[in-house]
């Protein structure tokens, strides 16, 4: 079997931790932003974290499960 290659849009998109959390920005930042609150705008600076479900298929994609 030849060697599974590391999805690399997704390792560029999220982290993973020491304990195996994996946390992502969130979408909707880059454009229109003057159409959206103050409060808002800081929320969508913050990370965010992933499910376990879709953790799983994560590290699976980046090959480290």
């Amino acid at each position: 079997m030849p060697k599974l290659k590391t999805h690399k849009g997704l390792k560029k998109r999220i982290k993973i931790g020491a304990k195996g959390k994996v946390t992502r920005s969130k979408g909707g930042k880059s454009h229109l932003m003057s159409g959206k609150s103050g409060r808002k705008k800081g929320h969508l600076r913050k990370k965010s974290g992933v499910s376990p479900a879709f953790s799983k298929i994560m590290k699976r994609a980046l090959n480290l499960s």
